[in-house]
């Protein structure tokens, strides 16, 4: 393993493997199929990386998720070493010069989605590459029984009549047993060299408070652990709020978020990575690839969907091994509203059916066409144009998205409109001034033949793409061009990007997915429930509910979560506390800031005795964000 040393030391600039890195570095090196369940933070990549580097040919990298892939193609060339990934809507011409880079390029890995695998064409010319190992990434996607699941995953298995002496790896960061057997059952996994790491986290303090006060809260925990902070929201407005709520109270919080222009998410996050400001709000866009060691606490100041996403996001705190704390703060409301969110805009089958065909409507998509285009796209026009209920019609095209459809990109885009107000020979006088903006302008004049004449609304994205230039480039062109006067220009904004990665077929497309609705529907009202009884169940502690949702039973009281702090204090001076809140509390209902500065406690001291009170079931909170006696 010397050289695998040598390469993380190189490359990553590491001296040692965490456990089991190495060891399934070793399972590939010896052409074994290999099944590695690492926890967030375990280094998963490390794992397919190292090996694939230390031999001659190329690893072909599966996974589901576009921003994942863009975000370690980016940090593998800013090692040296060559990477490429087929996402977005790349051109027929794009991706076979790519796969020919993959070829004779001397590349070392190629990512791509299960979608892909599905266009004939390309399998044939993967087939064609010296691949040396084949790693499928986010693996739990493969069973019905994931939080995830993507029929498309099916049939990586496939890969293995055209490999069948390469190796597959196989990766996931959370999976029931019952997902682990589908992973070395459906990829076809060949006596498979299985690694598990217990997803228990000794260092994270995993704490439930109810609160009437969120944000006073929040303010206490952030002021109490100093340093680098996430706080988890549902959505963007929740996000842009409580960021500049924050800010007000003299803390440096920032945010993130998929409506953000990418130059504002490169520049908050680099004010984050730094500490410049080192509280980020944030909504679960954020995250993947993300590794700062030193994040102090990860706060939840709403529920969130299912376990799974929860371990991935709380388990963002600690990596470093020092002591840190994954909170959720729970108001009276809370599980109503989250209910209606998660399970009452679950969509059924007409509903699908009705967002599909508005939406092929809404881009102007012709029947048997669309596939392979990339449209910006609007969620909040979308859906008022067609009266919507917005939590329904997102969740249906977040399905459409996992069953292969479509795929939605949660990125801030700019749609232009475009007419040249200058005349084609003055266009050729301009290009030759400016030769660096000639490759977009003739694309656009080759693409749009009526832009001379009217106002032409234009496909940024696959302008960009067309030129060899990145959107923002394109974006910078055009306002050169209006500057000068050579182009009529008006940008609208739009949240999303879509990429159809099939013809639309109306009904055949829906009657062939809707199989899976019902018990996708099914799967995530169960999960939710599981949120529901991690929150509320007080007779437990917190770190082994979440160790024995993922199958390990044989887990002992962490000592140090909210369940074990609270049993702790009972036997210490707690009582005492406890028995003055009742008797104040047999006068009138009282909020905490009243109960604490009526009996001189400290904030921790307050919670604690509420949080014991509660738990035992002797008080409630009422209406008014009140504590009052359970008679």
């Amino acid at each position: 393993m010397q050289e695998a040393l040598q390469i993380l030391k190189t490359h990553w600039q590491h001296h040692s493997f965490r456990y089991p890195q190495a060891e399934i570095i070793a399972s590939v090196l010896q052409g074994n199929d290999t099944f590695a369940l690492l926890p967030t933070g375990g280094g998963k990549s490390v794992c397919f990386q190292v090996p694939a580097l230390m031999q001659e040919g190329l690893c072909l990298v599966i996974s589901p998720l576009v921003a994942l892939m863009d975000d370690q193609v980016k940090n593998l060339k800013q090692k040296g070493i060559k990477a490429v990934s087929l996402t977005g809507a790349m051109s027929f011409e794009d991706i076979s010069n790519e796969l020919d880079n993959c070829k004779f390029g001397g590349y070392k890995f190629l990512y791509l989605s299960p979608e892909r695998l599905q266009n004939e064409w390309i399998t044939d010319r993967i087939k064609a590459l010296p691949i040396n190992l084949i790693a499928i990434d986010e693996a739990h996607c493969v069973s019905q029984w994931g939080h995830d699941f993507r029929p498309a995953y099916l049939k990586i298995s496939n890969l293995k009549t055209h490999f069948p002496k390469i190796p597959f790896i196989a990766l996931t960061a959370s999976a029931t047993l019952q997902v682990q057997e589908d992973i070395i059952n459906l990829l076809s996994l060949r006596s498979p060299a299985v690694f598990k790491k217990s997803f228990a986290r000794e260092n994270i303090a995993y704490m439930v408070f109810e609160c009437e006060d969120k944000l006073g809260r929040l303010a206490q925990i952030l002021t109490k652990n100093s340093g680098p902070a996430i706080v988890y929201v549902r959505n963007r407005k929740a996000c842009n709020d409580v960021s500049r709520q924050l800010t007000s109270m003299g803390f440096g919080a920032t945010h993130y978020h998929g409506g953000l222009k990418q130059r504002e998410k490169k520049a908050n996050m680099e004010a984050w990575i730094s500490e410049k400001l080192p509280v980020m709000v944030a909504t679960n866009a954020f995250g993947m690839g993300i590794d700062k060691p030193n994040v102090k606490t990860v706060t939840h100041i709403q529920l969130p969907e299912n376990l799974e996403s929860y371990y991935q996001e709380a388990g963002r705190a600690g990596r470093n091994g020092a002591k840190s704390f994954a909170t959720v703060l729970l108001h009276h409301t809370d599980i109503a509203m989250a209910k209606s969110q998660f399970l009452d805009g679950l969509p059924d089958k007409t509903f699908l059916a009705q967002v599909y065909k508005k939406l092929n409507a809404f881009l102007q998509i012709a029947y048997g066409e669309g596939t392979e285009q990339a449209y910006p796209f609007n969620f909040t026009d979308f859906c008022k144009k067609y009266s919507f209920p917005s939590v329904t019609a997102f969740n249906a095209l977040q399905f459409l998205d996992r069953q292969g459809v479509l795929t939605l990109s949660q990125e801030f885009t700019e749609k232009a409109y475009v007419q040249f107000m200058i005349s084609s020979r003055e266009v050729i006088r301009y290009n030759s001034l400016n030769p660096t903006d000639e490759a977009a302008i003739l694309v656009l004049l080759r693409t749009y033949t009526g832009i001379f004449d009217n106002e032409t609304a234009i496909n940024s994205n696959s302008v960009a793409t067309k030129a060899k230039i990145t959107t923002d480039k394109l974006v910078e062109i055009l306002n050169r061009l209006h500057a000068y006067g050579a182009i009529s220009l008006r940008m609208t904004g739009n949240d999303s990007t879509i990429v159809f990665n099939e013809i639309r077929e109306d009904d055949r497309t829906i009657n062939r997915i809707s199989k899976f609705l019902e018990q996708q529907n099914n799967l995530k009202k169960m999960r939710f429930e599981r949120v529901i009884s991690y929150i509320t169940d007080n007779q437990k502690c917190k770190s082994r509910i979440l160790l024995e949702y993922f199958d390990e039973t044989d887990s002992k009281d962490c000592g140090i979560c909210s369940y074990c702090i609270t049993q702790k204090k009972a036997k210490d001076n707690s009582p005492d506390v406890t028995v003055e809140i009742v008797q104040l509390l047999s006068r009138n209902p009282l909020t905490s800031q009243e109960i604490q500065y009526a009996l001189g406690l400290s904030s921790e001291q307050t919670v604690m005795a509420l949080q014991l009170l509660l738990n035992a079931g002797k008080i409630s909170i009422n209406t008014n964000n009140e504590y009052t006696l359970v008679l």
